[in-house]
């Protein structure tokens, strides 16, 4: 049917322009609600910090993100039915019964490049320009639809109870340490994040949630000295030692008297050797508790971050690490915990040992029993858990459920792990190769 003179008059370009206007509606809320959820919230606090008083606002509405999507998608409803049942009515008196039909494919495709897909293109590409620009209209749209959004929430939280499921409209979809560790793995798989920086970024926020006895020096391993040896022992020892500050006990080795730093052991033996009151004889009369410094004791319970914090605080970075019944553990020190963040630290006085991981021409990993399961998968990329050991020797026995003997192959975790060496009890070296 062919549209008449008359259909062309007056109503129809007011109907026309009222359908543009709310196409245009549609898309000033399909773009401000991607523009608000897509920008980011840090970037928005630092133009807020600036002074721009368009990311105040976005930060503001966006802390209750439930009423400003509820807000945003009933006035983005509202505006669309609006415009296709106008769209229909005009369709109709033009076309006849055939308008339905097109109005629908014509609406269609008007909304979905002009109020859906154009907008929201530009309010991803320029989220928080675009959100720091709608912030004050949607404010208004927000406080105007508010009293009807509270009931569609009410209604909605009854219906989901009703399916067994509780919303909690103060929960975050994803805490902050997730969103930014679920950034870093986004940028280095893109090339944009280096693996050292977001290996360190991580280490950081890790600190709080991993425990003093994750890293430590296993007992096992630490290097003590007796305080009933005799001068000459000690002092050899010390010169000996590649560590500045040894623990001293007395008679068990679970009784630590005191720690020991080397330049205090040796101004103490140089004083009486060389001082005023030098004698040849003067290291007999040495006691090596008169220049132990107090020992610092810490629960194996205590976190990175924590310790990390009482070190600054107390000006030290040795501690003694004991379990809940007053047993020595290990030991930690400042330089640990600086290295779950910035990876091993060496200097010219450590040992001159293996690195704990070499990878060999059969492309099997050998790799020292003691290393922690963090760092191997730090130096890997690989996924191994951590939960019921802290050493990749440890993981072994944990899921052996044995202490294998040298030759034993395992496979678990998608990993094939032979056992290289071993001395007593103890795992020192594996075989890995992933399956």
């Amino acid at each position: 049917m062919e549209p008449s003179d008359a259909s062309l008059d007056g109503a129809f370009w007011i109907t026309s322009s009222a359908i543009f206007l709310l196409l245009v509606l549609s898309g000033f809320f399909s773009g401000s609600e991607t523009a608000l959820t897509a920008a980011s919230r840090g970037k928005l606090r630092s133009r807020a910090d600036k002074g721009s008083r368009g990311a105040e606002r976005a930060l503001e509405i966006t802390e209750d993100n439930e009423r400003l999507i509820g807000s945003v998608l009933l006035g983005n409803n509202l505006v669309n039915i609006l415009a296709t049942s106008l769209a229909t009515a005009l369709f109709t008196r033009v076309f006849g019964e055939s308008g339905v039909a097109l109005a629908t494919l014509v609406m269609t495709l008007l909304v979905l490049v002009f109020a859906e897909v154009l907008p929201k293109t530009y309010a991803i590409t320029n989220a928080e320009t675009a959100a720091s620009f709608v912030a004050r209209p949607i404010q208004f749209v927000v406080t105007v639809f508010s009293p009807i959004v509270g009931m569609v929430r009410w209604f909605v939280r009854g219906v989901l109870r009703l399916f067994g499921v509780k919303a909690d409209p103060d929960s975050h979809i994803l805490a902050v340490r997730e969103e930014i560790a679920g950034a870093l793995y986004l940028g280095h798989s893109e090339g944009v994040v280096e693996k050292e920086d977001r290996d360190r970024i991580l280490g950081a926020l890790d600190l709080g949630e991993r425990a003093v006895e994750e890293i430590m020096l296993h007992r096992s391993r630490i290097e003590m000295i007796d305080a009933d040896s005799d001068a000459e022992a000690i002092l050899a020892q010390c010169l000996e030692s590649s560590h500045t500050r040894l623990p001293v006990f007395r008679d068990d080795p679970d009784n630590i008297i005191g720690v020991v730093h080397a330049k205090d052991l040796l101004r103490a033996m140089h004083k009486l050797m060389f001082g005023p009151e030098a004698s040849l004889d003067g290291l007999k009369g040495f006691q090596i508790a008169d220049v132990v410094m107090e020992p610092y004791f810490v629960p194996e319970t205590t976190t990175l971050d924590d310790q990390m914090r009482q070190f600054l605080r107390r000006r030290t970075h040795f501690a003694l690490v004991v379990d809940e019944y007053g047993s020595l553990q290990g030991l930690i020190t400042l330089e640990d915990i600086l290295e779950e963040i910035v990876g091993e630290i060496t200097d010219e006085f450590d040992p001159a040992a293996e690195h704990p991981i070499h990878k060999s021409e059969d492309g099997n990993f050998l790799v020292d029993g003691a290393m922690t399961i963090r760092d191997l998968n730090r130096a890997t990329d690989w996924n191994l858990p951590d939960e019921h050991a802290n050493t990749i020797a440890g993981l072994v026995i944990h899921e052996a459920q044995m202490i294998p003997s040298v030759g034993q192959v395992f496979a678990f975790h998608g990993f094939r792990f032979e056992v290289a060496t071993r001395k007593e009890n103890r795992i020192v070296r594996l075989k890995i190769r992933r399956l």
